[in-house]
């Protein structure tokens, strides 16, 4: 006799979605069994099992929430199963309000070590590619950030978290400056134009936190060779740290005498850089990081009838430690110095010389805490300790402050989608407080859309020479800032749109030949940026190369009464409209860039300076896998751009118009170039 056993089926059946959508190839199973099925495009699942009785039903479906029912067998047919979107923990949430960041790919923009070196007219300056950004001014005369109708000064550089006094090398009046960092040193950028948080301070206008590489894996050695400038680097690995050094020789001489310029030189511009880190992991948790680099940089200019001979010699060093100290905990200390020697012969007279020092150590230390996934908690304490001497006929004093500083930071999930950052910070300048609150708050309903509302208050101690004449009886400046921000991403394509408006308090001011703190101002205005990337592609659907193109404009509104205005009127160095357009096309071993800069006239007691206008092209060639040769021209029109009016009205150009730039960098040991100095 055979015996046949038949085991009922039963099925269960529904369709899953996130209540807008339905969700295809979500996994629906029973649990414990391998009973189950994926969901088709529809959100449609159908599946059998032998299971009776009570059971579990299970659904998952990357970024959401596991979905769990549990009810008796015959309660599952034409289920509608509502999955939601998982929430992203506070340490996965990147606010970008206000920040552009680069070499992060999961940030809002990404630009690496050689994007900058080849952005249109950089010519390897981390200052010169980032005025390719809304929000900033250009400023031709010294070639420094000005950001949203802010001072240069009000802009200030972090390394590693730690303060840099003077981030750019020196010229003569009237002469574009360059950063002095290889952009090569930095495994990220985050250019803030307003709105950081507690953590960075003596800023009215943006904060440029950069941090430099991790220990290297590799040995890297290479070259580069330019018409101006003459670089070697490279890194020694060891087991668990690297050392790396940098040499650098910038000549304006042989390209002073190749191409005619208007400036009498007698000496022409040098500088001889030289850079050097150790970076040790004591374990994964446990990083200890130094740097230090050494500028000299000398020039002389014949003119007003005097041989002006410039000398200054700039020193940084910082050494940090960051170490996870259990419970969610890490725990940072930092120690920075800078030093600036600054002599000028026939500075203002024949025969006067003018000698400058300034230095500043900066101590810091903070604790990082993340709670859970919705909260993260940091807070910190830092001393600005700075002196300043100045030995100049009729001028001469010596002054001695410190600033001490204190900050707390809450991030927070309050739901799913909205994220608010708290901040606080206070400052003791002599025996006077000031206290900073700050505040974002920030809605992500997906990944492609971000709105965020950013509000607070920042400040900045005067400048050397005001503070000293003013017998350190000046107080701290404010300013408050308030931004709405509104970022759009897509796989090719980047928006953002940003109003903004900031009210200065306190600004140093001249009355009557005594400096006081009664100056003010305003700036308002919006900054755009759109950022499109789109294959080219034959007719058969090959690739044939790639297009990137980027529009940058910002409108600006600014007044300020301080400094010896005698009325209150919009800053000599504000321009109320900037654009600038990019476009960059890679096809095979080339990449041709082409740039076209826009910026309003700027407004002088004695008129109104002419708009600036120049159009930029670069070519990269990828000469072999080590060897890449880059070449840039420009304001290939040959416009004579006028930047600004002197006291007498006359007009200050660049000392020529046009500027051509031709580099080769070759890699000595890895298997690909611009590894020359990458830290």
């Amino acid at each position: 006799m055979a015996i046949c056993q038949v085991t009922a089926q039963s099925i269960i059946s529904g369709t899953v979605s996130d209540g807008k959508e339905p969700l295809a190839g979500a996994n629906v199973f029973v649990l414990g069994t391998i009973d189950g099925s994926l969901t088709d495009s529809l959100g449609r699942f159908s599946f059998t099992t032998s299971q009776t009785g009570e059971v579990t039903l299970k659904a998952t479906f990357i970024g959401y929430d596991d979905f769990m029912l549990t009810a008796d067998i015959r309660q599952l047919s034409n289920l509608s199963v509502l999955m939601k979107e998982q929430a992203a923990s506070i340490e996965e949430v990147v606010v970008t309000a206000s920040t552009f960041s680069f070499g992060k790919s999961d940030n809002f923009k990404t630009m690496n070590a050689l994007d900058v070196v080849m952005a249109g007219n950089s010519c390897g300056d981390i200052v010169a590619a980032l005025q390719t950004l809304p929000g900033t001014q250009m400023v031709g005369e010294n070639g420094k950030l000005y950001v949203r109708g802010g001072e240069s000064e009000e802009c200030q550089t972090f390394v590693n978290g730690m303060h840099v006094l003077v981030p750019y090398s020196t010229n003569t009046e009237n002469s574009a400056v360059r950063g002095r960092f290889s952009p090569f040193l930095f495994k990220g950028i985050n250019f803030s134009l307003g709105g950081y948080s507690g953590e960075y301070g003596q800023a009215l206008s943006s904060v440029l936190p950069m941090e430099t590489t991790d220990a290297a894996t590799s040995d890297k050695y290479g070259v580069s060779a330019s018409l101006v400038d003459w670089n070697i680097g490279g890194t020694k690995a060891f087991s668990n740290s690297s050392l790396s050094f940098n040499a650098a020789l910038t000549s304006m001489g042989l390209y002073d005498r190749l191409f005619t310029q208007r400036r009498d030189f007698t000496r022409p511009y040098r500088k001889l850089s030289g850079e050097a880190q150790y970076k040790k992991e004591f374990n994964a948790s446990s990083v200890l990081k130094s740097y230090v680099g050494y500028d000299l940089t000398s020039v002389g200019l014949h003119t007003d009838g005097r041989n002006l001979s410039l000398k200054e010699h700039n020193i940084y060093a910082n050494v940090t430690h960051r170490a996870t100290i259990g419970h969610g905990c890490t725990f940072f200390t930092g120690i920075a110095n800078s030093s600036v020697f600054n002599d000028i012969d026939n500075a203002q007279t024949g025969g006067d010389h003018y000698h400058n020092f300034r230095n500043e150590v900066h101590l810091k230390a903070e604790v990082r805490k993340v709670c859970s996934d919705v909260l993260k908690l940091s807070m910190g304490i830092e001393d600005y300790i700075r002196n300043s001497r100045l030995r100049f006929a009729p001028y001469r004093y010596d002054l001695d402050y410190n600033l001490l500083a204190a900050h707390a930071d809450a991030q927070w999930r309050v739901v799913p989608r909205v994220f608010l950052n708290m901040s606080a910070r206070a400052e003791m300048m002599k025996t006077d407080w000031l206290l900073m609150p700050r505040a974002t708050l920030s809605y992500i309903p997906n990944k492609h859309l971000q709105w965020s509302l950013v509000a607070g208050r920042y400040s900045q101690t005067a400048a050397d020479d005001e503070l000293a004449q003013s017998q350190n009886s000046l107080t701290q400046a404010t300013a408050d800032h308030a931004v709405l921000s509104m970022q759009y991403q897509s796989k090719a394509t980047l928006l953002r749109i940003e109003p903004y408006w900031k009210k200065y308090h306190h600004l140093p001011l001249m009355e009557n030949g005594i400096w006081q703190s009664h100056g003010y101002g305003i700036s308002r205005g919006i900054d755009v940026f759109l950022d499109l990337s789109f294959p080219i592609k034959r007719g058969n659907g090959v690739s044939k190369g790639a297009l990137t193109t980027t529009l940058s404009y910002s409108f600006n509104d600014s007044k300020r009464l301080y400094l010896d205005y005698a009325e209150e009127r919009t800053p000599d160095y504000a321009s109320r409209h900037n654009l600038r357009l990019t476009a960059k096309y890679a096809v095979g071993k080339f990449v041709f860039g082409l740039a076209e800069s826009y910026a309003s006239g700027r407004c002088f007691p004695v008129g109104k300076t002419p708009h600036y206008n120049s159009v930029d092209m670069n070519l990269t060639y990828l000469l072999s896998p080590k060897v890449i040769v880059y070449t840039s021209l420009n304001n290939i029109m040959g416009r004579t751009n006028i930047f600004r009016y002197d006291a007498n009205g006359s007009p200050i150009t660049a000392s020529r118009d046009r500027f051509f730039y031709i580099g080769i960098f070759v890699s000595l040991k890895n298997n690909k170039a611009y590894d020359i100095s990458n830290f």
